[in-house]
């Protein structure tokens, strides 16, 4: 089993990122004369349309959306995910219509072509040392993105944690959250137990992304940290245990 599943991840891998590589070329040197909505819309109408047809043809990685119900549309919105792997940070601004976007590292964008096509896609950089100066700098232009209709996803970890395993969410979260006037939707799955952080392989199965109703306004940073750390996790609990039901070999990926 184990020598097919590499045979599909390579061929998968080597499509994938030929195809990534060129767009993000592509991106960084004509995103920047192209209106916002051209960009938005070729990456998750067409590329990561493209990504997901191509995960579950050749690797037998389905991807299945839950809770679409709280999925806004036609306003923006804060939606805090779960982070596992890479790819949802490819999928989950095609689930989000209107342009969604991401916070992520400042130091990301200083990445030859992957920065710049960031940039031009327009995501908000954060400098993580930067301070409360910093932290205002991201709320105003957070502010800005959600008043033209566009969301904002952010991972509330600060980076990839394996399946199963609890980490403190950071306080960035609760900032915006407290500060921005626009409902805040959890999001759970299970990506890392289909695409491991820092593998080579792409797992067969069913990737599910679950998103739950929005977390209620004006509740202070602790309830809201504790609130928001319990849906998650507990969610993603849930679909761990389905995942290893339908699965059992992911079983052993789950730290316990």
């Amino acid at each position: 089993m184990i020598f097919l599943i590499f045979i599909r991840s390579l061929i998968f891998n080597i499509i994938f990122y030929i195809t990534a590589f060129t767009a993000l070329g592509l991106t960084s040197v004509f995103g920047w004369f192209l209106p916002t909505k051209i960009v938005t819309g070729f990456w998750n109408e067409v590329m990561i349309v493209f990504f997901r047809y191509l995960l579950r043809f050749v690797c037998g990685l389905k991807i299945e959306v839950r809770g679409k119900e709280n999925i806004l549309k036609g306003q923006g919105a804060l939606y805090a995910s779960r982070h596992q792997s890479e790819l949802e940070t490819y999928m989950l601004t095609s689930f989000i219509k209107g342009g969604a976007t991401f916070i992520f590292k400042k130091e990301l964008s200083y990445i030859p072509f992957f920065g710049w096509a960031v940039a031009a896609y327009g995501s908000i950089p954060v400098d993580r040392s930067g301070g409360s100066s910093a932290m205002k700098k991201m709320l105003e232009v957070a502010k800005t993105f959600i008043a033209k209709g566009r969301s904002i996803i952010i991972f509330p970890e600060g980076t990839r944690t394996k399946p199963g395993k609890v980490v403190d969410y950071k306080p960035g979260v609760a900032f915006l959250y407290q500060n921005i006037d626009a409902p805040l939707i959890p999001v759970a799955h299970n990506t890392g137990l289909f695409w491991k952080k820092r593998s080579f392989l792409r797992y067969p199965g069913k990737i599910i992304f679950e998103f739950m109703p929005p977390i209620e306004k004006k509740l202070d940073k602790r309830d809201f940290m504790d609130k928001l750390r319990n849906i998650i996790e507990a969610k993603c609990s849930e679909i761990n245990e389905e995942s290893v039901k339908n699965y059992p070999y992911v079983a052993k990926f789950i730290e316990k």
